[in-house]
């Protein structure tokens, strides 16, 4: 009986690699492909107003990402640092506390503290600048571009609302991108926080995927994982008050579109003797899940949902049918996502 359990829990090296290693290196360029593909479509629609993308798809891709943030926090980090942090590998003082949670709070107030003293530094340079920041508008200064008429123009305009409302906070409207093309660092260090978050889940999965013997399965539902994640990230890159020739929401597309592909490829290297449910997996692997947690629930609660609904003057003004088709999104996107929690 003790034999058949040290079977079941492997604690050391070695893992339930079985074979089909074309298909596994395949895997590497289509995850890359669909993660690019979602995190490009938001950038190039913003960027490129001769695409002529109707606002209501980039609203949608907007929207949905953010419940799939959300959902991804909660379903496919939290959870598992839960799982693998009580592993049975573990013992000490790794059995005696709560530590998935205790990690992904902890997350919460450093980037809390992160982005307040951010935002403290950014009022300064502003009000030495004649420009004050406010990081609760949803001015184009504050939070990137807004769209106006049923296609995107690319960063050049703001609506009626959000223009009085930055008027009213000292901010010139003649300007536009040379007031604020020294973009606000709090925005840009909020998606950098964000992006973080995204790559060290991704790495993890990356690494699993090399070495699983659900392979079919699990890459299935990664490819359909990474592609929703991916547009909640690029909907946040191509809102970064950036000049339109700027390369650093393409260069953020592309890291992202990388962490899985490379992980996977380092899987395949490891695929004889990494184990993901090993005592030194299980802890880094949670570690960083329950981190990751921490900083996208920080991400999507506050950065999305409060200062897209509650903070913003665009959206308390905004027709009821618009409201409920961004909160359509965002439920149907974390739906989405939490449902492919029931297979990964």
């Amino acid at each position: 009986m003790a034999d058949i359990e040290v079977e079941e829990i492997n604690c050391g090296s070695g893992n339930d690699y079985d074979g089909r290693l074309g298909l596994r290196i395949g895997g590497i360029f289509i995850i890359f492909i669909t993660s690019f593909a979602g995190t490009a479509f938001p950038i190039a629609a913003r960027r490129f107003p001769s695409l002529k993308v109707p606002t209501i798809a980039y609203d949608t891709a907007k929207y949905f990402g953010s419940g799939v943030i959300i959902a991804t926090a909660f379903i496919h980090l939290l959870t598992p640092a839960f799982e693998e942090l009580g592993s049975e590998c573990l013992s000490g003082a790794w059995t005696t506390y709560p530590w998935a949670a205790a990690l992904s709070m902890a997350a919460v107030f450093a980037i809390f503290l992160v982005e307040l003293f951010a935002f403290r530094l950014g009022s300064d340079f502003f009000n030495g600048s004649s420009q004050p920041y406010d990081p609760h508008s949803h001015s184009f200064a504050a939070h990137g571009p807004e769209v106006g008429g049923g296609h995107l123009d690319g960063a050049a305009k703001t609506d009626k609302a959000d223009s009085d409302y930055a008027l009213s906070k000292g901010s010139i409207e003649g300007k536009e991108f040379l007031e604020t093309a020294s973009t606000p660092s709090a925005q840009i260090l909020g998606v950098a926080i964000l992006e973080f978050g995204v790559i060290f889940h991704s790495v993890v999965i990356g690494l699993t995927l090399g070495v699983t013997n659900e392979f079919t399965t699990l890459f299935i539902v990664i490819i359909f994982h990474q592609t929703f994640e991916a547009l909640g990230l690029g909907a946040r890159l191509a809102m970064l008050p950036l000049p339109r020739s700027s390369l650093i929401p393409w260069l953020g597309g592309i890291a992202y579109s990388l962490a899985t592909p490379l992980s996977l490829a380092i899987g395949l290297g490891v695929r004889t003797s990494y184990n993901p449910e090993s005592t030194t997996a299980s802890i880094v692997s949670g570690v960083l899940d329950a981190l990751s947690s921490g900083i996208l629930l920080y991400t999507g609660l506050v950065e999305l949902l409060a200062h897209e609904f509650i903070f913003s003057d665009t959206m308390r003004k905004a027709p009821t049918w618009k409201v409920l088709f961004a909160v359509g999104n965002i439920l149907l996107g974390a739906g989405l996502m939490a449902l492919l929690g029931y297979w990964a």
